[in-house]
């Protein structure tokens, strides 16, 4: 089943090149069908490209999903057209009285800074408030899982002494929907300078970890309830992502490590390994079938607040 998104949106021309079914808000309408209602909150400065990679995600399961795109309105984008964040995106003050099945928050490149220096903090405390009233389930990537472990439970973040960047192995630790149909051990790419750990996590009750690395700690975390997930790492990555990060900080004469476990044999001029993509298909699959289609009222009007 399709993702609803405009026709005009640069993902639309992607994805359909890929043979992924879109479906444009006008032939959506006329369909006697609720598709699922979801946000997507784009906290990264190359909106474009993580459209693209969510929405690619979001496709493939059988479900309708009719999407907005959320930006921070206290936040001048640098890397995106005032245009496209006009003709595509809607700022907390449009949404603020919408229900959604589903929200998805991204990660964001201010890690090394405290919460509190964030420009946008509190407009995104406003949006993390708002989704445990008005959101059914949401999901967290990277410095977005980071942000709502913090504002929700107090659960910190701390410096690494190198960026943790590659692919790594993880192991899966209990037996949830969320990892079904996973193999016991899968890879996904991280990226980042912080990290949150077991040990603050293992302390609030609600939480449950269900997937870690033995190298790149934990990786997927839930509410016992299903209604906040958290993920650490990027498995919406494209190919070639950490490729491009890696020739980014090189260019600007930063001191990067290679990205573990990605060029064969170490080699940054051979073709990067791809294997995260069928994890990455089937967890956002699982999320939307397990923890959103199956749990979300059909009338949004009646959605109980966490």
């Amino acid at each position: 089943m399709p993702v609803i998104i405009p026709a005009t949106l640069p993902a639309t021309e992607t994805l359909t090149n890929e043979q992924i079914f879109v479906m444009h808000e006008q032939r959506a309408q006329t369909q006697d069908i609720r598709p699922l209602k979801l946000a997507i909150v784009n906290l990264m400065p190359t909106k474009i490209v993580t459209e693209t990679q969510l929405l690619r995600l979001i496709s493939n399961t059988a479900l309708q999903v009719e999407v907005d795109l959320i930006r921070m309105a206290s936040h001048v984008s640098k890397n995106v057209s005032e245009e496209h964040l006009t003709t595509f995106y809607k700022d907390f003050d449009e949404i603020k009285n919408n229900k959604y099945d589903g929200m998805i928050v991204t990660g964001a490149p201010v890690e090394q800074m405290s919460f509190q220096e964030v420009n946008y903090w509190d407009e995104l405390k406003l949006i993390f408030d708002f989704a445990d009233k008005n959101v059914f389930s949401t999901l967290f990537i990277c410095w977005g899982a980071q942000a709502a472990l913090y504002h929700y439970y107090g659960v910190p973040k701390y410096p690494l002494a190198e960026k943790r960047f590659g692919v790594f192995e993880h192991e899966i630790m209990k037996k949830r929907p969320i990892v079904r149909g996973f193999d016991d051990n899968f890879y996904a790419p991280h990226s980042r300078h912080t990290e949150f750990r077991a040990g603050d996590v293992a302390k609030v009750d609600d939480l449950e970890i269900i997937a870690q690395s033995p190298e790149a700690g934990v990786y997927l975390v839930a509410s016992k309830d299903g209604r906040r997930i958290f993920v650490s790492g990027h498995c919406e990555y494209d190919p070639l992502t950490l490729d491009s990060e890696y020739r980014r900080d090189i260019s600007q004469g930063k001191t990067i490590a290679i990205p573990k476990n990605y060029y064969p044999n170490d080699d940054p001029s051979c073709t990067p390994m791809v294997r995260w993509r069928g994890h990455g298909n089937l967890l956002f699959a699982n999320w939307l079938n397990y923890y959103v289609y199956q749990e979300t009222p059909f009338d949004l009007a009646s959605l109980q607040e966490k």
